[in-house]
């Protein structure tokens, strides 16, 4: 079956930029409610729910036309809710600042280098290495939403993110030896 590609590359106002734009919208919403409360069922399934909106907003633009907004919106709702909800856990104490504060500095390292090379017309598409140290990142805050889990297992907590910032940090390393296409 032929896919239909109902929106251009310049098109803004699309289903999948329209789900963008929530998780941007939500995303402080949701960090503020995490540095009030800390963990949660209703908040860990918010965090999912947000979080996984990702994939579905990516499902919906690759069936009816990505969109150059899209490619930089996208991106940037990612980082706001994932580095949102890291800061909220550090500030109350569930992670250390430090590995929060080394994803961050490679989160914003890669972001200025895509908007460097964009602006030089040069692609730079989302790697399978960062694909994985986004799981990484997601699985680390659902584990710290859920609970229970950081009153009884704390250190299970402290590996997951030390696991995403190995992550995140190979794959940022992957970006600056293979430059933008």
């Amino acid at each position: 079956m032929a896919e239909t590609r109902t929106f251009g590359p310049s098109a803004l106002a699309t289903p999948a930029n329209a789900l963008t734009l929530l998780r941007l919208l939500l995303a402080p919403l949701l960090m503020v409610w995490i540095a009030a409360r800390g963990d949660g069922w209703g908040i860990a399934a918010a965090w999912v729910a947000l979080a996984g909106s990702d994939g579905l907003d990516g499902w919906i633009a690759r069936r009816q036309g990505t969109t150059r907004s899209g490619a930089f919106l996208d991106p940037l709702a990612d980082k706001l809710l994932v580095l949102g909800a890291l800061a909220a856990l550090a500030a109350r104490h569930v992670l250390p600042w430090l590995p929060v504060g080394l994803i961050a500095a490679r989160e914003v390292g890669v972001s200025v280098y895509r908007s460097y090379a964009g602006r030089r017309g040069r692609s730079l598409p989302a790697r399978p290495l960062a694909k994985l140290k986004t799981l990484a990142q997601d699985v680390t805050v659902t584990v710290a939403l859920i609970p229970g889990v950081v009153a009884f297992h704390h250190g299970v907590v402290l590996v997951l993110v030390w696991a995403a910032v190995a992550l995140t940090l190979a794959s940022g390393l992957g970006y600056a030896l293979r430059p933008a296409a």
